[in-house]
């Protein structure tokens, strides 16, 4: 008897484990996002669990109900959907599949394990559903933005290499040409800055849409590969198809106007350099770096030009890139010297001051000039050390030509648009010039009109804390650039230097001269002092002292000399 009720005990334990086992079972399949299909294969006996329900909206009670679910499914995926429920058709105890809803909007993902249970001979078969809408929703975001440029919505670099790769191998197979041609914007910078970022994006974005509507399937490509930078891969570029036809088609849609979303309308030029296989390299990134290039090579050439890969060309880059690195080891050290070209007032001859002109000698002895350096030196993030060391160095010299001869005279100093952008400036200048204990109305600074484009509170605000502290300010170039009368009245600026541009031709162009006279008589007007730079010979004196010019300057007086010829200038002076 007490065995009896020791195995009845012990059974009633079991069923009480067995059920808390169920019911927490029970719990987690409730509170769980996925869905449940218990099936049991020996008597067919079907049960669901979970979040099945919400998922769709359904029970399962009988086998027949499948076909409801099946209704539910998207029907392409039914066939692979219906081997997954029932693996054990094919002797398998496991499947898995994706499938999609019926209306395409929600992803699932189907697992089916079956067990059997030696113990009590049963075989038992869960079908586990989970909503996987959102994971596809980021696996997708990952495979565009593997494939996509963000801005503009066509292919990205990387893609773009893969399949300019594929063009390549294709032509080296078929004997036939492959053209790259690499696009570059030009001046988009400054649309950024004067329009702002959204609106550049969104030109961005247009022109992208317009190089998509290009493409043709297996024979034209196109990519945002950078910022500015769009990139068109032709293959077999023949007849309809040619890269005259498509620059030509692209020159005329970049002048007509893209429409922002505000209303602006904005024209742009392109630089396009081409490069093209077998002729320049084997590879896509042979293909992209040559046209990369030649770009650079437009840009040198004045912008809105087409211009093929050429081996002088590359010749022509290698030499700047040796200039690039010898002028990065350059101004590390301050490898330069200083020349100073005088300037002499028109009517009496005297001397007017000197301009500080910066020279770099290279390591096998030549003088580079400014024109050649300085731009690569802007270009390259240089210029600023470059310029602190032309106004130190003037500065100094002058003080010791001040101290030495006891002469006040104007060191003019000229100043790049990026060297003035800097916010300490205005404070570095000031303390140079206080540090060397020199007047500072002895000195100038000359800036060119593309400060003025800059914004014009900053610059303005710059300029006069310049001027209240004594410098004076030459606007150099003066006729060649963003001339504006609205300028002159509204910056503050001492003096106008005529350009040479000018000087060089107005003894033999009436509108030259016209030009010229109205420039200095405007000048005078406004009280500014002139100076003609680039007077070479006799005749062009003569006649710009003639019509009013205050001080000349040019090869006909003094061309740019080393310090010590300034010395000798100034002890005949003294004399």
């Amino acid at each position: 008897m007490e065995d009896k009720n020791y195995r009845i005990d012990l059974l009633e334990a079991q069923n009480a484990k067995l059920t808390k086992s169920e019911r927490i079972y029970r719990m987690i399949c409730e509170s769980s996002d996925f869905g449940y299909i218990y099936q049991n294969l020996t008597n067919d006996e079907i049960e669901t669990l979970g979040a099945f329900e919400n998922l769709f909206g359904m029970k399962l009670q009988r086998m027949r109900d499948f076909d409801l679910l099946y209704d539910k499914i998207f029907e392409e995926d039914r066939t692979i959907v219906a081997d997954t429920f029932f693996p054990e058709k094919e002797n398998n105890n496991y499947a898995t599949c994706e499938c999609r809803s019926i209306n395409d909007h929600v992803w699932y993902r189907i697992i089916t394990r079956i067990e059997n249970d030696e113990d009590t001979g049963c075989v038992d078969k869960i079908i586990t559903i989970m909503n996987i809408t959102k994971e596809k929703a980021r696996h997708s975001d990952l495979l565009y933005m593997a494939y996509y440029d963000i801005t503009t919505g066509i292919y990205n670099r990387n893609y773009f290499v893969s399949l300019l790769t594929e063009f390549i191998s294709r032509a080296d197979r078929e004997k036939c040409r492959v053209s790259l041609m690499m696009i570059d914007i030009d001046d988009f910078k400054k649309i950024n800055d004067v329009q702002g970022i959204i609106v550049g994006d969104e030109l961005l974005q247009q022109v992208g849409s317009y190089l998509k509507s290009h493409m043709v399937k297996d024979k034209i490509i196109c990519s945002h590969v950078n910022n500015d930078i769009f990139c068109v891969a032709i293959y077999d570029p023949v007849g309809k198809y040619s890269v005259e036809n498509f620059y030509q088609t692209l020159k005329k849609r970049f002048a007509d106007a893209f429409v922002m979303s505000t209303g602006q309308e904005i024209s742009i030029t392109a630089s396009v350099g081409v490069a093209e296989f077998p002729d320049a390299g084997g590879s896509a990134l042979d293909l992209i770096n040559c046209a990369d290039i030649v770009v650079y090579n437009c840009k040198k050439m004045g912008k809105n030009i087409l211009q093929y890969f050429e081996a002088p060309i590359l010749d022509d880059f290698l030499k700047n890139v040796d200039i690039e690195n010898k002028l990065k080891e350059a101004a590390f050290n301050n490898n330069f010297i200083m020349y100073y070209q005088p300037q002499y007032y028109a009517s009496s001859r005297k001397l007017r001051g000197v301009e500080a002109l910066i020279r770099w000698k290279d390591p096998a002895g030549r003088l580079i000039p400014p024109t050649v350096f300085i731009p690569i030196a802007e270009k390259n993030g240089l210029i600023d050390s470059i310029g602190k060391f032309v106004v130190e160095e003037s500065i100094k010299q002058y003080k010791k030509w001040n101290v030495f001869y006891g002469e006040h005279f104007k060191i003019s100093i000229n100043i790049s648009s990026l060297q003035y952008k800097k916010d300490d400036f205005v404070d570095s200048i000031m303390t140079i010039i206080d540090r060397n204990q020199v007047d500072p109305s002895d000195v100038e600074l000359e800036i060119t009109e593309s400060i003025l484009i800059d914004d014009f509170e900053a610059v303005t605000t710059k300029l006069t804390r310049i001027r209240n502290f004594g410098v004076s300010i030459s606007l150099d170039d003066f006729g060649t650039g963003y001339s504006s009368l609205s300028y002159l009245k509204k910056f503050p600026i001492d003096t106008l230097k005529v350009d040479k541009s000018f000087i060089d031709t107005v003894l033999d162009d009436a509108s030259t001269r016209i030009i010229t006279e109205s420039i200095l008589n405007m000048s005078h007007a406004m009280g500014f002092e002139t100076i003609a730079e680039g007077v070479e010979n006799e005749k062009q004196f003569n006649y710009l002292t003639e019509v009013g010019c205050d001080v000349i300057q040019g090869f006909y007086l003094g061309k740019p000399i080393p310090p010590e010829k300034i010395d000798e200038l100034l002890s005949s002076i003294r004399k």
